[in-house]
């Protein structure tokens, strides 16, 4: 099982998932980091990516970008994309806002513990 954290951004591989999982607040401070959190998860090319959503608690343009960007890329690559909620209330408000929610699929929980 690899690992790796950086402050509010945490990946982890659970068996064919590999999983990204944020926390607090995610902006354009963050973006090197979330790259590289994407970046691994390319490299991965597992059948499937979860992005742990439930313990952030803001995410801006930022955030929006790149959930579609890896969401046009896991299609193009015939791999799942899924969030993991509960959404918080301004994670929820941006996705409904910016009319995107529909195009995810959201789960209630993760493939695996965080921890």
């Amino acid at each position: 099982m690899q690992e790796a954290s950086d402050g509010n951004i945490h990946v982890i591989r659970h068996g064919e998932v590999f999983v990204i999982t944020l926390r607090g607040e995610v902006d354009h401070d963050d973006a090197p980091t979330f790259q590289q959190a994407w970046d691994a998860a390319d490299r991965a090319m597992l059948p499937t990516t979860a992005v742990d959503l439930s313990q952030l608690v803001f995410g801006d343009s930022l955030l929006l970008s790149a959930l579609l960007k890896a969401k046009h890329r896991h299609e193009a690559d015939g791999r799942d994309l899924i969030l993991v909620g509960p959404l918080q209330p301004a994670v929820h408000r941006l996705l409904d806002i910016s009319g995107t929610i529909e195009y995810f699929t959201i789960a209630d929980t993760g493939p695996a513990p965080n921890s």
